[in-house]
């Protein structure tokens, strides 16, 4: 009384390779559009933007290495390599792709006279 008779149902035929492949298309080309501009693009602004930060860190700027230490920049070794001061004579030479964040710029850049 309680329980309904479930009928096989015949499968509908398929109405050709193309229709179904032209439906897959306009089903996900809107997709692909709206995943680049949703995660695709600002991705890689935020990285252009981390890329530019990283290359203009200067000596004083103090900053937070990856482990979580945070020093100031006492010198810039090379384009991948900075010394860093975390305490009082107390430096260490730190990856610059591995600065986490820039918290404060220091003094500019000196022109040459």
């Amino acid at each position: 009384m309680f329980i309904t008779q479930a009928f096989a149902q015949d499968a509908a035929p398929a109405a050709g390779g193309f229709g179904s492949g032209m439906e897959m298309l306009f089903l996900f080309a809107p997709l692909m559009v709206i995943w680049y501009f949703l995660l695709i693009r600002p991705q890689r602004n935020q990285m252009k933007k981390r890329n530019e930060t990283l290359a203009a860190i200067r000596r004083g700027d103090q900053v937070v290495l990856g482990g979580g230490l945070i020093g100031k920049v006492s010198k810039v070794i090379d384009d991948s390599e900075l010394e860093v001061e975390i305490a009082d004579g107390v430096k260490v030479r730190a990856l610059r792709s591995l600065i986490a964040d820039v918290r404060v710029k220091g003094e500019p850049v000196k022109a040459d006279a």
